[in-house]
């Protein structure tokens, strides 16, 4: 129980400095970069050591750097898309998924050298 309260605790508090941030920062489309994602991957992070160690932390810190850079290459995708053809961007968006989906896989595979 006091797991969960460390973790809402921790992610809100976060929370409100990622937004305080997004909202000095221009464009304001360019806050949503700083909502709930972040804090809740660093209080993960910070129970994760407590739990499992170090060296498990930074195996799990660098699937999240895969993972974000596989979303940028998704988002790409996405905004290409979106900009050369008048498509909806929920049906869009949907049937891209595949790239993150492949991106993230291909990269951790090359990471860990399967």
């Amino acid at each position: 129980m006091s797991e969960l309260v460390f973790r809402f605790l921790i992610g809100g508090v976060v929370v409100s400095l990622f937004a305080a941030l997004g909202d000095v920062l221009r464009p304001k489309s360019f806050a949503g970069l700083f909502s709930a994602a972040p804090s809740v991957a660093l209080a993960t992070l910070v129970l994760t050591i407590r739990k499992e160690g170090k060296s498990f932390v930074a195996l799990e810190g660098q699937s999240m750097i895969v993972g974000a850079a596989a979303f940028l290459v998704y988002a790409a995708v996405v905004s290409l898309v979106l900009r050369r053809n008048r498509t909806g961007a929920f049906l869009t968006g949907l049937g891209l998924i595949p790239i993150w989906f492949a991106m993230s896989l291909g990269s951790e595979m090359l990471l860990s050298g399967r």
